[in-house]
């Protein structure tokens, strides 16, 4: 029962978030351009500056377990890989691919991550390891899948896969979430501590992300348009919530990780998917209906399907 309530805690207010935005959109308080200037505005600045904040002010040298980090990287690699794959082979409409894709493997670690796992283990326990060794991932190849998908899905029939490429790498290179990983990194690597000044301004840009981007997928909330993508949210919220724990999971269990390790192993396959998917989707040419759909169901449900998840790893011992 404290595990449901905890995740009704983490849960419904963001729910409540998205509300308020379709809310003051429709009674006018906020218009579309509004919401366009919001979308941007998290996407090119406080995004990327609430990833630099949350790699940059985490020791990665320290409590280095090298088994455990491998794992996460190489799940986070390998799933995120599976699904855009199979994404391309099975959805007929290639426009729903790098959202169907990012929507289905990201899940919103960073946010919840710490939080659940203390509520577990009764303290943070490996997350914040967990955080440093799949989250840059996350981020990365959602940058990737979503600028060749929308590149792919642009000239479908008639592309020019050299041009695309190139395109497609051009725009990696200068996405400000890549570049504020790498800086997060860097940062983190120098062992050097924030001044007092710059990581407080850091930490009030960093603080604005989550409840514009809430208030923005809100607000852009059609439901006619959202209606049409209903069976691929469904299917992608399955996949998030559902199937890759449940392949994953017992790989981790095999390996033998301890009980802290396995809860943030749990978050990271199981969280609901994160905000910051449609940000990205909306700003990189991608989905952002189905996006919002996935984000919608995915907060709603993982209320019960962690809760489950909890249940079955303690059950047998692994929690």
């Amino acid at each position: 029962m404290s595990n449901l309530l905890f995740s009704l805690n983490v849960t419904v207010p963001i729910f409540l978030v998205i509300l308020l935005g379709y809310f003051i959109r429709r009674i006018g308080v906020v218009s579309d351009s509004f919401i366009d200037v919001a979308n941007k505005y998290v996407f090119q600045i406080a995004l990327p500056v609430m990833l630099f904040k949350d790699i940059a002010m985490t020791d990665t040298l320290s409590h280095v377990k090298v088994s455990f980090v491998m794992f996460c990287t190489l799940t986070t690699v390998v799933m995120f890989m599976l699904v855009w794959f199979a994404s391309i082979l099975f959805i007929k409409d290639k426009s729903l691919v790098g959202a169907f894709a990012q929507a289905s493997s990201r899940g919103s670690a960073a946010i919840l991550g710490v939080a659940f796992v203390e509520n577990i283990c009764g303290n943070a326990g490996m997350a914040p390891l967990m955080i440093v060794a799949a989250v840059p991932f996350f981020n990365i190849l959602s940058v990737i899948i979503l600028i060749f998908s929308a590149e792919l899905a642009e000239g479908e029939g008639s592309v020019d896969k050299h041009g695309a490429v190139k395109k497609s790498l051009k725009g990696i290179a200068t996405n400000p979430i890549i570049l504020s990983i790498l800086a997060g990194i860097l940062f983190s690597l120098t062992g050097l501590d924030m001044p007092a000044i710059p990581a407080r301004t850091i930490n009030y840009v960093a603080q604005t992300a989550t409840p514009l981007a809430l208030i923005a997928i809100g607000g852009g909330f059609k439901a006619k348009e959202a209606m049409t993508r209903l069976k691929p949210a469904v299917v992608a919220s399955m996949v998030k919530l559902v199937v890759l724990p449940g392949v994953f999971l017992p790989v981790a269990a095999l390996f033998g990780f301890d009980k802290s390790e396995m809860a943030a192993i749990l978050v990271m396959l199981a969280a609901p998917t994160t905000i910051s998917c449609y940000i990205m989707a909306k700003n990189m040419k991608n989905d952002s209906v189905l996006t919002s759909n996935v984000i919608l169901i995915t907060t709603i449900v993982s209320s019960l399907t962690l809760t489950m998840w909890v249940f079955i790893l303690r059950s047998f011992g692994l929690v």
